[in-house]
C-alpha cells in the first residue's frame, strides 16, 4: 500500500515561506531496502549535512512535491489557511507526477486536505515525521527547500542572520529587528513585525477582496460583449443596493450581480442570491430605469454571473 506522507516546516518564524513536503517513496523488495532508507526520521533530528543527503536521495528515487506559501500570503489567509494552501500545492506537483499512492499520512492532528476530493483517504498521526518514513522524507525535502530559501535571503536581506536563525525570533534576529526595521520577508501579522509595520489583515482582505471582484466583473463584461450585449453601465447605485453590471441585448436590458469564487467549494453564484438580496436587486433596476427613461420600454431581466479561479472564468451567467 503506497502512502503519500506530507508535513510542513516554518510555522513559527517570523520571516520567510511556510514550506510543506509531500513524498510518495519508491517501493523496495523486502530485505533489499538501500540503506538511505532506514536513515529516514525527523528532521530536526538529523544533522543539517545529513538532511542535505537524504533530500538529494529522496528527490532523486520518489515523487515529491513541494508547496511554498510566502510571507506576504501568509499575512493575507492567516496560518491556518497557509497550511492548507501550501500542503495542496504540495499534492498536486506530486499528481503531477502520476504518482500512485492508496492513503495519505499528515504530520499532526489536522486534516489539510479536508474539504478536497482527497480528504477522506487523510490520515493524520502525532509525531508522523519520526513514525512514518514516507512523513519523515516530506518532513526532510521541505526543511532542506526552506534552509535554501532563508540562506539566499541572507544575502538579499544582510543583517538578519537568516542564514543561521532562518527567520526565528533569535536574539540576533530581534536586535536586528529593532535596528533595521523589517524587510519585504517578515510576516507582518507576527509579532513584534505587526506593531512595527501596523499590520491588518482586515484591510488587507477588503482591498485583496475588491481587485477580485473588479477582475470578477471585467471577465463578466468580456463574456457579455462575447454574447452581444452591450455594456451601458458598471456599478450602478442606489441607496439600498448596487448592480454590478447593466447591459442589453435584442430588446431586453439585464442587470447583473457578479460572484467571484476562489474554487468551486463554495458552491455558484445563485446560492448567494437569496430573496432579500433579489429584492434588493429589482429596486436597484426600477431606480435605473427611471433614471435611464430611453430604456423604460425594454423588458428588464436579473442575472447573476458566476466566476471562478486564478484564470477568472465566466462558469455560468442565466436570469433568476
Amino acid at each position: 500500500m503506497a502512502i503519500l506522507g506530507i508535513d510542513e516546516v516554518g510555522r513559527g518564524p517570523l520571516a520567510g515561506p511556510l514550506v510543506v513536503g509531500a513524498v510518495v517513496l519508491p517501493k523496495f523488495v523486502k530485505g533489499e531496502e538501500p540503506e538511505w532508507f532506514f536513515e529516514l526520521k525527523d528532521s530536526k533530528k538529523l544533522s543539517a549535512r545529513k538532511r542535505e543527503a537524504l533530500s538529494e536521495i529522496i528527490l532523486a528515487e520518489a515523487a515529491t512535491g513541494l508547496g511554498f506559501v510566502s510571507a506576504e500570503e501568509l499575512d493575507k489567509v492567516g496560518v491556518s489557511e497557509a497550511l492548507r494552501l501550501a500542503t495542496r500545492r504540495a499534492v498536486k506537483s506530486v499528481q503531477g507526477l502520476h504518482a500512485a499512492f492508496s492513503q495519505i499520512v499528515i504530520d499532526g492532528k489536522v486534516n489539510f486536505l479536508a474539504g478536497t476530493a482527497l480528504g477522506k483517504y487523510v490520515t493524520t498521526v502525532v509525531k508522523a515525521d519520526d513514525l512514518i518514513r514516507e512523513v519523515s522524507a516530506a518532513s526532510i525535502i521541505a526543511k532542506v527547500a526552506r534552509d535554501r530559501y532563508m540562506v539566499e535571503l541572507d544575502s538579499k536581506f544582510p543583517g538578519y542572520g537568516f542564514a543561521k536563525n532562518v527567520g526565528y525570533g533569535t536574539k540576533v534576529h530581534m536586535e536586528a529587528i529593532s535596528k533595521l526595521g523589517i524587510c519585504p520577508e517578515h510576516r507582518k501579522s507576527y509579532e513584534p513585525c505587526k506593531s512595527l509595520s501596523g499590520f491588518s489583515r482586515e484591510k488587507i482582505v477588503r482591498k485583496d477582496t475588491t481587485s477580485l471582484g473588479v477582475r470578477g466583473e471585467e471577465a463578466t463584461c468580456q463574456y457579455l460583449v462575447g454574447l452581444g450585449h452591450e455594456i451601458l453601465e458598471r456599478n450602478f447605485k442606489t441607496k439600498l443596493y448596487e448592480i454590478d453590471i447593466v447591459s442589453v441585448s435584442e430588446g431586453k436590458i439585464y442587470f447583473t450581480e457578479v460572484k467571484y469564487r476562489k474554487n468551486r467549494d463554495f458552491g455558484g453564484g445563485l446560492m448567494a442570491i437569496d430573496a432579500k438580496k433579489r429584492q434588493k436587486m429589482r429596486f436597484a433596476a426600477e431606480s435605473f430605469l427611471k433614471y435611464r427613461k430611453e430604456f423604460a420600454q425594454f423588458d428588464p431581466l436579473l442575472a447573476v454571473a458566476s466566476v471562478a479561479g486564478e484564470n477568472f472564468e465566466v462558469e455560468d451567467w442565466f436570469t433568476i
